[in-house]
């Protein structure tokens, strides 16, 4: 009996290996599961001044974990900084957590708190496509609809 595959055979390899590798390497970006780990790198509360600001983070880690645009980078950026003025009444504890978020927070870093770290592979500054949106609103929606306790220590 020979050893060596036949013509038909080396084919029907060569094609299953083929298939195989294309569906492991989708170029389709993939959505995880949002996780906020509060205000990452930075304190979520000053509990010797009795101000808190962790939700302010968790709102700005909704919309980094979804990614899109650089303008909508901005935006949240910027809401972040307004949440955090407002929340503790320091313009410059605010000013601080931007210009963090802002120097630390790109797409470009592979970081688990860069712009878009719910998608895999990173998406850099790209806007959503309808269907992306619709995957965030169903991860959203399962993750409120859990009462997950957020990384804050309040239900959501």
């Amino acid at each position: 009996m020979s050893r060596a595959l036949s013509a038909n055979t080396r084919l029907a390899v060569l094609f299953a290996l083929s298939v195989g590798i294309a569906a492991g390497c989708s170029s389709e970006p993939r959505l995880e599961t949002f996780a906020s780990d509060g205000c990452s790198l930075f304190p979520d509360r000053a509990e010797a001044l009795d101000k808190e600001w962790c939700h302010c983070c968790l709102e700005h880690d909704v919309v980094y974990w979804q990614g899109g645009t650089r303008e909508q980078r901005e935006a949240a950026d910027q809401q972040l900084r307004n949440c955090v003025a407002e929340a503790t009444g320091s313009d410059a504890l605010a000013r601080v957590m931007y210009e963090g978020v802002r120097t630390g927070g790109g797409p470009e870093f592979p970081t688990w708190y860069r712009w878009g770290y719910g998608w895999s592979p990173n998406q850099g500054y790209t806007p959503l496509t309808e269907a992306q949106r619709k995957q965030v609103r169903g991860v959203l929606d399962e993750y409120q609809t859990a009462a997950a306790t957020a990384a804050c220590g309040t239900a959501n």
